[in-house]
């Protein structure tokens, strides 16, 4: 059970929680990958529920925020749990899980100048409809989802439209390349780029989640890609005030050039089932938060 990491043999290992939710008991997909390779390093580590009682967060020597996909039915249960925990213990601070977890982040990256999908805050049904220009298309979604849930598609002004999901909502153009040329998703763990990926849209969806039959796949990286999720990222620390050890940035082409759509600094999957060898600098990260604590 959580709180023993001391091993067979009797000696003392770090231990790691690996926070995921009761709708994925045994983690993200390929998570396997990660275990093993924090084993190999001499580090114990265990999938546990955010919200399971019985969970002694105080034993482990680090908390990584992995799959915790149902945070939206439970929002402010899961910012209080993780305002609870060990600040040196947590691989990203949870105040900048609160800010990250609401979409108007991008509002405040456009501010900082980060080029990004063009973004309006809306808090009722009315708002929404003054943000959609007459006879164009937007992209409707709730502040707060995950997985795609609840986006939908909007030609204004349609009078008739009623939400699919609770408010408040973030209005964005429809970005037509995403159904052409998908969305890019760049990884960055302790400031440094790691992967790059591609996820396409089935034909005639445009969300590029797996649920809805998307794919993704494992692309070289690109200079303009990185160079706009180093800006993403850096704006996102000055906001902050803190360095961040982990992010996803999402692009998608906009107007002929690349613009942040998302930035996930909460609970990003890691696409370990697609890149297994994800994992290596994810235990890097670890064992380098490991040494570092006090």
């Amino acid at each position: 059970m959580a709180g023993d990491h001391t091993s067979s043999t009797g000696i003392s290992r770090p231990l790691v929680f690996l926070a995921t939710c009761s709708i994925f008991p045994e983690g993200e997909a390929g998570g396997v990958h990660l275990s093993s390779v924090l084993a190999k390093r001499g580090i114990d580590s265990s999938w546990v529920s955010w919200n399971d009682p019985a969970v002694d967060w105080d034993s482990a020597d680090i908390i990584a925020i992995r799959s915790t996909w149902d945070y939206d039915s439970h929002l402010e249960e899961f910012l209080d749990w993780a305002a609870r925990l060990d600040p040196t213990k947590l691989l990203n601070p949870a105040a900048a899980l609160r800010w990250n977890i609401n979409k108007a982040y991008l509002i405040a990256l456009q501010a900082a100048g980060v080029p990004t999908v063009p973004t309006v805050y809306a808090e009722t049904v009315n708002a929404v409809h003054k943000a959609i220009p007459t006879g164009e298309k937007a992209v409707v979604k709730p502040a707060t989802g995950v997985n795609g849930f609840g986006v939908e598609v909007v030609l204004g002004p349609d009078a008739s439209w009623v939400p699919s999901w609770k408010g408040p909502w973030v209005v964005q153009p429809f970005v037509e390349s995403v159904q052409i040329e998908g969305e890019r998703a760049v990884f960055m763990l302790d400031g440094k780029v790691t992967i790059q990926l591609l996820k396409t849209a089935a034909v005639g969806q445009f969300r590029i989640n797996e649920d809805y039959g998307g794919r993704t796949a494992q692309e070289p990286l690109s200079d303009d890609a990185v160079a706009i999720a180093n800006m993403a990222v850096n704006a996102a620390e000055e906001i902050l005030g803190t360095k961040l050890g982990y992010a996803r940035v999402d692009l998608l082409r906009y107007n002929g050039r690349l613009v942040v759509s998302e930035l996930e600094i909460t609970e990003p999957g890691l696409y370990l089932d697609i890149v297994p060898a994800h994992a290596e600098p994810y235990a890097d990260l670890i064992q380098r938060r490991i040494s570092s604590r006090p």
